[in-house]
This record gives C-alpha cells, structure tokens and sequence, in this order.
C-alpha cells in the first residue's frame, strides 16, 4: 500500500493534511506526555543526534519542519547557541502548547512559531542553512513536494536532517516491535488521549513509508546530495542526512 494513502480516517472526506492538522490540533495536550512515555524516553537521544549531524556547518538560520510542540527546536537551541530557529506546522494547536515551553525556557527570541504548509512554504529561495523534520515525512500529502521545498528554501552546502520511525530486521527486536507498535501503543495513545484513530494511524504509516535506501532514492530526486541513513536504537528509529 502507497503511504500516502494511509490516512487518520478512511472514512472521512477530508485530504490527509485535513485530517492529519485536526487529528495532531486534537491531541495536542496530550502528545508530549505520550511522546515521550511510548517512545520511553529514547526520542531525546535521537533529537540530540540529528542536531549534532548539522552542526559541523554552523548554522544560523535554521527551519524545524513539522515542529509540533517544537520539542526539535528547543533542543536545536540548546546545542546551538548563535541560530535562530523557526519552526512551522499545520497544526495550530501544537504550535500553542510549543510557544508556551518556548517562552517558560526564554526561547522566544531565538524560536519562532508559525503555522505554514510543508509543500508550500512561506521562504525565499536558499533562505536557510539548515532544515530539520523529525517524525514529520510520514504525514505529508506529498512526500515529493514537501521535500523538494525543503531543498528550494535551503542554501547551497546546507546541510539536512530527517528523523523518521523504521522497521527493526533483527530478531527479537523487530517481533517485539510489531508487537509494541500494532496492540501496546494503539491502546494506551487511545485512553491517554482520548482520540480514537491517531495512535492507530503511527504503526499503519511507519508500516507503509518507505525507508533507508529507498527513502535517500526519493531524497536524492528531490534535490539533495549525500544522502544517508543511519538506523538507531536497534533501527527504531533512522537518521536521514543530506547535503544541498
């Protein structure tokens, strides 16, 4: 199955950016508490990991697509002290309960928040000098379209960095984690949040998205140069990087 076909409701009417602004703007209370506690803490780890990949360039003006509740990019602003990061969402929500950690931390005037389409986004040309997206791919309507912006606002010798969920091969890793993924978290992402589809929609999106060298191929046709993944945590998770 294509996985941009794998959307939050089959049964509703709405695009899957609809669906997936209204599905992140209805857990969004929640989606820290549930982030951190399904992943069991690991999420920080794999953070700090692709901020370190674009550090070698030093930049300063750097964009957090898919920011959420912009846990990416205080990070980012923690290892990076001299940039400025701004980070966009669809999902307004998410970005309200980022703006207050934001401010708690004395971020604002190094992080800002807007609510901005990944295919669409509101930069010129070259604009940044670096562009993050952690657990964010999986959602674009247009996988193709989102990434060739990331690229079109990047400037030449930018540097990239995408984190996104993979399929464990090694046993018992992978049955423990087709175990976890497909009955554990669909549940307790349900009772904690309250929202019936969104935890069932991760496992179902991970399962189609393409990954490793099949995701640096759509990477590399979209632009970018040097693509390479990198597994973690027993390939859980993958760091994707590339250059510009």
């Amino acid at each position: 199955m294509k996985h941009n076909s794998i959307v939050p409701d089959a049964s509703s009417k709405l695009s899957k950016k609809e669906q997936v602004a209204q599905m992140f703007d209805n857990i969004a209370g929640k989606y820290d508490f549930l982030n951190h506690v399904l992943s069991l803490g690991i999420d920080k780890g794999w953070r700090r990991k692709a901020i370190r990949s674009i550090k070698g360039i030093a930049p300063r003006q750097i964009l957090d697509v898919a920011t959420g509740t912009g846990d990416l990019a205080i990070a980012a602003a923690a290892e990076l002290p001299e940039a400025r990061i701004t980070g966009i969402d669809i999902a307004a929500q998410m970005l309200e309960v980022g703006k207050v950690k934001i401010a708690e931390r004395s971020l604002s005037d190094r992080i800002g928040m807007t609510v901005a389409d990944s295919e669409n986004l509101p930069y010129a040309d070259h604009h940044f000098d670096a562009v993050l997206c952690a657990y964010g791919t999986r959602n674009f309507q247009d996988l193709h379209k989102g990434l060739a912006e990331m690229n079109r606002v990047m400037r030449p010798g930018g540097k990239l960095a995408i984190l996104e969920f993979s399929k464990p091969r090694t046993f018992p890793v992978k049955q423990l984690f087709a175990f976890y993924f497909k009955y554990i978290l669909p549940l307790l992402g349900k009772m904690v949040s309250k929202h019936a589809t969104a935890y069932t929609y991760l496992p179902d999106s991970v399962m189609a998205f393409p990954e490793g060298r099949d995701f640096c191929a759509i990477l590399e046709q979209c632009g970018f140069k040097n693509a390479k993944a990198t597994p973690l945590t027993f390939g859980i998770s993958s760091l994707y990087t590339a250059d510009k």
